[in-house]
């Protein structure tokens, strides 16, 4: 029981508990830079998703036969072997997307989230837990982007995945697609999600007591 409670732990932990951008706050400067659109935003989830994934599998493969004084430098070579992987597949499959996100695809390698994990986790567990790990903290950098991106590009351009549903004189905050407007939208996401995970926890306790005296009122009756 005690197993399946962990597994479950760590397949929902990177969506809000330890969400790499609601909670942990890492990995900003792709977050406020290409969430211009949701297709940007989805788009470097994904790609920080697959490295992410193939970091942290590699690492948990080889810690033991990795030096302890160079472990940090090693792990970044595995880390940048995974971007060059991604941006040159990026490049030749998804042109106009690599195009939008640019820089922001290299600099994946020092992105800390990445780092962060391969170091903190993946160096320190086993390979099926480090590749869950993986995908579920992808997964929720992933949903972040999406969600940030969404709403910049609806409030900024009134639409969302590039299609308008304002006329073109309509007018939009075109703060949101600038630099200002994405510290404003992930603030209130993050207040938004913050609330609902308290009151989420608040319910789950609520519940947890019920049950559990549940059964002594059974037995005084």
């Amino acid at each position: 029981m005690s197993n399946e409670m962990s597994i479950r732990s760590e397949l929902t932990k990177g969506f809000f508990r330890e969400n790499p951008v609601f909670a942990m706050l890492l990995g900003m400067c792709p977050v406020l830079g290409v969430t211009t659109t949701a297709i940007n935003g989805i788009g470097m989830g994904v790609a920080s998703l697959a490295v992410l994934l193939g970091s942290n599998t590699v690492v948990a493969l080889f810690k033991d036969l990795i030096p302890e004084k160079v472990r940090i430098p090693a792990y970044i070579v595995v880390i940048a072997s995974f971007v060059t992987i991604v941006d040159l597949s990026m490049a030749a499959y998804l042109p106009d997307l690599h195009r939008s996100l640019g820089l922001f695809i290299p600099l994946i390698v020092v992105n800390c989230v990445i780092l962060g994990r391969a170091e903190a986790f993946a160096s320190r567990n086993s390979l099926a837990y480090s590749v869950i790990d993986g995908l579920t903290m992808g997964l929720g950098f992933t949903m972040a982007l999406g969600m940030l991106g969404a709403v910049r590009e609806v409030l900024g351009s009134g639409a969302l995945f590039g299609f308008a549903f304002v006329g073109e004189d309509a007018t939009t905050m075109l703060l949101f697609v600038m630099p200002p407007g994405a510290f404003i939208a992930l603030g209130f996401l993050i207040a938004a999600v913050n609330t609902a995970v308290k009151k989420a926890k608040a319910f789950a306790a609520a519940r947890s007591r019920a049950v559990s005296t549940q059964p002594a009122t059974e037995g005084v009756n």
